[in-house]
């Protein structure tokens, strides 16, 4: 790490910025949040409160002005703007990270890609759900082999929202690049693939359940991976009990767990990194199981200690790709891959077919 602490500019201060960004910046060893670009005077003044050395800007514009004093830019700005936004700061010779979704398409982010390979800038993608609890635990079994082969991993981002919020999110114009597939979806999917790599046929079906609702609320994926692995992800806003976060099937055991990475929820409680003992952290009590032949709701299996989450690992892994200490830990193109995913199921559901990529 360099001794001056590389300057960060953070474009958008809604949830994303705000919850996640922002405070994980601040945490990073080698990271300065520098300035905040949001034009809304409530969240520019809850900027200033939670990080009174922070500059404001209330445009874009305004911090590319002065890409010189920068070091990074973070977009966590609607998804409809993430491509423009990434332009802007590439061509303005800033290394950038983009939540995700970076692009609506594969092709917008290859070609992203393209635009920082040239100069060489870094271009990363924010997949913080790969430093999930349960992602890194099951990460571990599948190292040691105790599930054997793994036949079938099942996915699920399940929550109880019966009534939309409205927003861009649940919007129903293309342009916003709103809905559950691009949403959540985009999490499960680039999960399947770091776990099991490329995807060779994509089935999907997404429904709009809620009165009201514009966009997909209860989507379902089915993929076939290049290596026989097959990998069920469910993500909805409409499950009224909420199944396993993973059930993983193997030839030696299976692996079941239940409930959601405790980061969020700290996060969105005021909780810190480095401030808060045990960060990621979770109760024995939801320790998922491990076994062959019974339901770890009747006793089956052996519990497996769950491994903290650690999501201020992605931006230590930022810091150290710029200063040439290490790689980007999530590129552009990696996101491209689980982009052709998102496409090819978009597709499927509406023509009922299955698609072979």
């Amino acid at each position: 790490m360099t001794a001056t602490p590389l300057r960060v500019g953070l474009i958008g201060y809604g949830l994303a910025g705000s919850v996640f960004h922002a405070p994980l910046i601040a945490a990073t060893e080698g990271l300065a949040l520098d300035t905040v670009v949001t034009s809304n005077p409530d969240r520019q003044g809850q900027a200033r409160a939670e990080f009174p050395d922070v500059r404001v800007a209330a445009t874009p514009e305004e911090l590319f002005a002065r890409a010189a004093e920068l070091d990074l830019v973070v977009i966590a700005s609607p998804n409809r703007t993430h491509v423009p936004l990434a332009t802007a700061a590439l061509e303005a010779g800033l290394p950038v990270v983009v939540d995700k979704p970076v692009a609506g398409t594969a092709a917008e982010a290859r070609g992203l890609a393209a635009l920082a390979e040239k100069p060489g800038l870094l271009l990363s993608v924010f997949q913080n759900r790969r430093w999930d609890n349960d992602f890194l635990t099951l990460r571990g079994l599948l190292a040691d082999g105790r599930l054997g082969d793994v036949w079938r991993f099942e996915s699920r981002f399940e929550r109880w929202r019966p009534q939309p919020k409205g927003g861009w999110r649940e919007s129903g114009d293309p342009a916003e690049i709103g809905g559950l597939l691009y949403d959540l979806g985009s999490h499960v999917v680039d999960q399947a693939l770091d776990l099991f790599g490329p995807v060779t046929e994509v089935y999907a079906e997404t429904d709009v359940r809620r009165p009201g609702a514009e966009a997909d609320d209860d989507t379902f994926l089915a993929l076939t991976h290049a290596n026989g692995v097959r990998s069920h992800l469910y993500v909805s806003a409409t499950t009224a009990q909420l199944g396993p976060r993973f059930r993983v099937l193997g030839s030696r055991a299976g692996y079941v767990k239940y409930g959601l990475d405790p980061q969020e929820a700290a996060l969105r409680e005021g909780s810190r990194p480095g401030t808060a003992a045990e960060w990621g952290a979770e109760d024995q009590s939801l320790w998922g199981r491990i076994g062959s032949g019974e339901s770890p709701l009747t006793g089956g299996g052996t519990p497996v200690p769950t491994v903290p989450g650690d999501y201020p690992a992605y931006y230590t892994a930022v810091a150290r790709a710029l200063t040439g200490a290490g790689p980007n830990p999530v590129t552009a193109l990696e996101a491209a891959a689980a982009l052709d995913v998102l496409e090819a199921a978009r597709r499927s559901a509406r023509d009922k077919v299955t698609v072979t990529l």
